[in-house]
């Protein structure tokens, strides 16, 4: 029997790369580095820049990769977007 995996990819404004983690955690993951959380059920990698926010702020974007089940992905890119956008505004 084959698993159906999707990968989906996001950036966030504002928030880090520890606390990216840390709401990863809080949804179930385990760090397994400081780039990696893995889950049952879904495993997300995290990577940060500092991008220009007009001419002279700047701020910190954290991508987020998620690989796993489309189901499981479903509520956990949900449940992740809406702690970051509380964070990163």
């Amino acid at each position: 029997m084959s698993v159906d995996r999707e990968t989906r990819e996001k950036a966030f404004r504002g928030i880090s790369v520890r606390l990216a983690r840390h709401y990863l955690e809080k949804l179930g993951g385990t760090a397994v580095d400081d780039g990696r959380v893995e889950a049952d059920a879904w495993t997300a990698s995290l990577s940060a820049e500092t991008v220009g926010v007009g001419p002279t702020l700047e701020l910190t974007e954290v991508t987020v990769v998620f690989d796993g089940d489309p189901e499981a992905l479903d509520a956990l890119v949900e449940q992740f977007s809406q702690k970051a956008m509380r964070a990163g505004g």
